[in-house]
C-alpha cells in the first residue's frame, strides 16, 4: 500500500509540474523526504497525508484510488478474468503512464480530450480483438 500511495503522490505532483523540493517546502519537508514517500520507503501518516492532499489540491481518497486489492480478491479476479485485460500496478506507476496523463490533461478542450479518450479505447478494443494485447 505504501508503494501505491507513493506512486499516486508522484503522479499528482508531476501532473501539476511541481518539483519534489517545491512540494517539500509547501509542507515543511526536505525533497529527500518527499522522495522517500514517493518510493514507498517511508510510510505517510494520516496528518501528513492530509497536508499532502491540501498541497496537491486532491482529496485524501485520491491516494488510494486504484489501490491493489487483498490477495484473496486478486486470486479470484485472475481465476474469473475472461479477457486478461487488467492494468497492473507497475503500469499505473510507470513514467510512460505519467507522461501520457500529463499530456492528456494539458489538452484544454474537454471535447478534444473526450474524443482522444474514445480513440484510445477503440484502439485498445481493436488490439484485443486482434489478439495483440500482452
Amino acid at each position: 500500500m505504501d508503494l501505491h500511495v507513493g506512486a499516486r503522490l508522484r503522479l499528482r505532483r508531476t501532473l501539476l509540474g511541481m518539483s519534489q523540493e517545491k512540494l517539500g517546502e509547501a509542507i515543511g519537508l526536505t525533497f529527500q523526504q518527499v522522495q522517500k514517500y514517493e518510493r514507498g520507503a517511508n510510510r505517510i501518516g494520516a496528518s501528513r497525508l492530509f497536508e499532502l492532499s491540501q498541497a496537491l489540491d486532491v482529496p485524501v481518497s485520491f491516494f488510494f484510488d486504484g489501490a491493489p486489492e487483498p490477495p484473496e480478491e486478486q486470486v479470484a479476479q485472475i481465476i474469473c478474468a475472461n479477457d486478461g485485460n487488467t492494468v497492473g500496478h507497475d503500469q499505473l506507476g510507470s513514467l510512460e503512464t505519467s507522461d501520457l496523463l500529463e499530456c492528456y490533461y494539458s489538452i484544454d478542450d474537454q471535447r478534444v480530450r473526450r474524443r482522444l479518450f474514445e480513440l484510445i479505447r477503440s484502439l485498445g478494443d481493436q488490439s484485443d480483438a486482434d489478439g495483440l494485447v500482452d
